[in-house]
């Protein structure tokens, strides 16, 4: 298509660049982002296609779709075209892609360096604006058995009971655990609480023949591991 189609209404666009009849002959993998969201609600306004409307909405958050995530129907409805049925729409379509990356891991996924813990527990607690604290827990070939939230606490900071991580470490049959917990200020640097709680459980693990392979600190972007830094 050439820059004057775009002004066209959908309708009359080619049947190859339609976004539905797009996805339908060519394949999901092959539309852009705005393309998916204009799916999602279906029109524009009388001087955007809903394809423009999309790409706007995207530009208003550098194209970043966690950012888009974040969004609430007020603001949405505040763009030319979106009423509360198109924002409730967008947002439904991002959740359900959200949850969708934090379904339960394949059976037994191994563990094989610390980018692998970052990329299962960035999705569930990356972009929270409460800290969470997560266990993994494997077995003797680093293969996951589950992943466990602890406990869930405020914007600085969350309680952890030691019992209860190694009494679901019993229940799974574990014999290594990595923990993992969001810092929703950004800062990757270990509070004086993470480390003393990590050196807690690395020498009750100590006792139980369970052992401690990792503590990630995981903000909306990159993480910290205490196992690369040398400090288990």
């Amino acid at each position: 298509m050439n820059k004057n189609d775009y002004l066209l209404p959908i309708t009359a666009w080619s049947e190859d660049d339609k976004p539905r009849e797009k996805l339908l002959n060519k394949g999901r993998r092959v539309l852009t982002n705005a393309e998916l969201i204009a799916i999602l609600i279906g029109s524009g306004n009388k001087d955007e296609t809903a394809v423009d409307l999309s790409k706007r909405i995207l530009s208003s958050v550098d194209n970043k779709l966690h950012a888009l995530g974040k969004m609430s129907i007020k603001k949405l409805m505040k763009f030319k075209g979106i009423g509360e049925a198109k924002a409730v729409s967008i947002i439904a379509g991002l959740e359900l892609g959200k949850r969708r990356s934090q379904e339960e891991l394949p059976k037994l996924f191994k563990i094989t360096n610390s980018m692998d813990v970052f990329s299962i527990m960035h999705p569930i607690i990356g972009e929270l604006e409460h800290e969470e604290f997560w266990v993994l827990y494997l077995n003797n070939s680093n293969k996951v058995l589950r992943k466990t939230r602890i406990s869930s606490g405020g914007k600085t900071g969350t309680i952890v009971d030691v019992r209860i991580v190694f009494k679901e470490a019993l229940e799974a049959g574990a014999t290594a655990i990595i923990l993992a917990h969001n810092h929703p200020s950004g800062s990757m640097t270990p509070s004086k609480s993470d480390k003393l709680i990590t050196q807690k459980i690395k020498e009750a693990g100590t006792t139980l023949d369970i052992n401690l392979l990792d503590h990630l600190i995981i903000s909306e972007k990159t993480y910290f591991s205490f196992a690369d830094k040398l400090l288990l």
